[in-house]
């Protein structure tokens, strides 16, 4: 199990004469994140930007572990409690305002220290991937409609008159990407295969270090259970509660984050505390597996392993590899 380290070594310490670093530590959930960032905080002059997807909702505090008052006084933290839970919120929303965090931090002389476990904000941040524009909702009708009225096989030829590349990727029954592909074209006037060619460019041009932290999925399994039973004790129960009130509800975009929905079917009836808890424990796990074959994908990353090490451990041993004379 790991979570990994990205670094842009591009700037200078004009105080220092040595590089500094923009840090991202990324990685499955449960392994320390807020720690190392809030130790790496303190020894680079760093504030942190919260690239957590749950985090950003006001209210849900306990079950995202968002970072706790004491933490938020010893380091300044952004991007948290952005909406209310009735809002929903894009990662197209999310890569502009920390971009515009990040030139904030740089710009007073600090170090944007991205931390998270969603790979798609860090990559966003990271990659600062564009995103192929959404179409309004009554040309994606209009395809829809046209899909369920074509014989097999029509739509995707007409995307191969239009994306040749994009076409040979996907299966002619795939109609889903299909229609993706041709609003993509109907809305910009290019193929979706350019808009993915220019975001793989960017990507292999970037100046980022990656570093990746190995801890056992054993002991990860652990964490997680062990945190689990915290949140519990905590207050969860009671967080959820109160966030019912106030009309959470499983419809919702915020009711997606792990504990919310699972809290709520208990409060309504549906399944005991018990089966609750024990589905928190087994969807986090998952959650997990698929955050360590995310970052594991990413080529770039050079792994460390950073199994029963303190975060102040692991922020010296980032220092000295990223910080050069």
């Amino acid at each position: 199990m790991i979570y990994c380290l990205a670094v842009c070594c591009s700037d200078m310490s004009a105080d220092t004469g040595t590089s500094v670093p923009h840090i991202a530590i990324v990685g499955p959930t449960a392994t320390g994140k807020t720690a190392v960032a809030i130790a790496l905080a303190r020894r680079l002059g760093g504030e942190i930007v919260s690239a957590d997807s749950m985090q950003i909702w006001r209210g849900m505090d306990i079950g995202t572990a968002k970072p706790t008052p004491a933490e938020r006084r010893r380091t300044m933290f952004h991007l948290l409690d952005q909406v209310d839970i009735f809002e929903s919120y894009s990662v197209a929303q999310f890569q502009e305002s920390a971009l515009e965090v990040i030139r904030e931090i740089r710009g007073r002389g600090k170090v944007p220290l991205l931390a998270g476990g969603t790979g798609l904000y860090i990559r966003a941040v990271v990659d600062e991937v564009t995103f192929p524009p959404q179409a309004p909702r009554d040309v994606r009708q209009r395809l829809r409609e046209e899909a369920a009225s074509a014989c097999p096989g029509e739509m995707w030829q007409k995307l191969r008159s239009i994306d040749p590349d994009t076409a040979e990727r996907l299966a002619p029954a795939d109609i889903v990407r299909i229609i993706r592909a041709l609003e993509v074209y109907e809305v910009s006037g290019r193929p979706l295969s350019a808009h993915i060619a220019e975001d793989r460019a960017r990507r292999q041009a970037s100046k980022w270090l990656m570093f990746g932290l190995s801890v056992s999925p054993d002991k990860l399994a652990q964490r997680i259970d062990n945190r689990v039973d915290e949140m519990l004790a905590d207050g969860l129960l009671e967080e959820v509660r109160g966030l019912v009130g106030l009309g959470l509800r499983k419809s919702l975009q915020s009711c997606t984050a792990l504990g919310y929905q699972e809290m709520v079917e208990y409060i309504e009836g549906q399944i005991s505390l018990e089966c609750a808890v024990n589905q928190i424990k087994l969807n986090t796990r998952r959650y997990a597996k698929r955050q360590r074959t995310w970052f594991r994908a990413d080529k770039r990353i050079q792994w460390i392993d950073a199994a029963d090490r303190s975060a102040e451990e692991i922020a010296a041993e980032i220092c000295a590899l990223v910080i050069k004379p």
